[in-house]
């Protein structure tokens, strides 16, 4: 064989050594010890919520913390029975805000199955009805009677709202069928509760805890003795799969645990002016043990 004949052979020996050397490095950086495959942890996630004070306090804290630790968040403000369907069939991530065992039981009887019950982020809240200090009413039973008092109505939030079927069976339950349950919306409620206590007038509403209403006013629950609203959690929920799709995610949501104090904190906050951002900015800015809990790094 001539000289040229080598040269070519050589240089064509030469490019294929070191594709095979090119090939069998990038497969030893896609190997773990063990042999397998490591995967990188998309940083992104989707959270779902609705539009309660509490919720939406909770949400945002929960958003600046993932952000935090280098993730992109989308938030979807959904409708409760919406946030339920959008997890378990997987379009969102997970949500903070679900009110289990009673006020959002019957969401969790039809999606429960299909999701997964991470853990439980803030204990013991309550739900109920509820009437400024001033009104001379102290139980659920004596709404009966009083119809004119409160020309007839209970101010609720949206109508797929647990805490507005709950008041169904509330109003069925105490024979309370001169009352009308009208819907309306966190906001809405909230509205109505600030014009009636302005004017001092009688006023029933859906109302629950956590939630600033009770900073700013003087207020008080009905008293419910057939325990038709009970008591629940806060409850993390997320969809199928997210532990193994994405486990960095996952711990941190078995982390994030907080106090009935904490969150209406945060509601203070933007009860005083401040958007949900801002809020949840500060208090995350103010509390960095607890977030350094939550994302592992303590």
């Amino acid at each position: 064989m001539d000289n040229k004949y080598k040269a070519i052979l050589v240089g064509i020996l030469l490019v294929l050594s070191l594709f095979a050397a090119g090939c069998a490095q990038q497969g030893d950086e896609g190997d773990t010890d063990d042999g397998n495959q490591t995967q990188t942890e998309e940083k992104s996630v989707t959270i779902a919520y609705v539009q309660w004070a509490s919720a939406v306090a909770t949400t945002n804290v929960v958003q600046e913390v993932f952000q935090k630790d280098g993730y992109e968040v989308e938030l979807n403000n959904v409708a409760a029975g919406i946030m339920y369907q959008g997890i378990a069939n997987g379009n969102a991530d997970f949500s903070v805000c679900a009110w289990l065992p009673n006020t959002q039981a019957n969401y969790w009887e039809q999606y429960g199955g299909q999701i997964e019950n991470v853990n439980v982020n803030t204990p013991n809240v309550k739900t109920g009805l509820v009437v400024p200090q001033y009104v001379d009413v102290d139980t659920i039973p004596e709404l009966k009677g009083n119809e004119s008092k409160f020309e007839g109505t209970i101010t609720g939030i949206d109508p797929g709202a647990g805490i507005m079927s709950q008041t169904d069976e509330a109003i069925q339950e105490y024979g309370l069928d001169g009352y009308t349950l009208q819907a309306s919306s966190g906001p809405g409620m909230t509205s109505a509760l600030t014009s009636a206590i302005a004017d001092e007038e009688p006023i029933i509403v859906t109302l629950w805890n956590p939630h600033w209403a009770f900073a700013r006013w003087d207020l008080k629950y009905l008293d419910d003795p057939k325990d038709v609203y009970g008591s629940d959690d806060i409850v993390t929920i997320a969809r199928p799969g997210l532990k193994e799709d994405k486990p960095q995610a996952y711990e941190i949501l078995t982390r994030f645990k907080w106090t009935v104090t904490d969150n209406e904190k945060v509601m203070s906050y933007i009860d005083q002016g401040m958007s949900a951002e801002e809020a949840a900015e500060k208090w995350v800015s103010d509390n960095p043990e607890k977030v350094n809990e939550w994302l592992g790094t303590e």
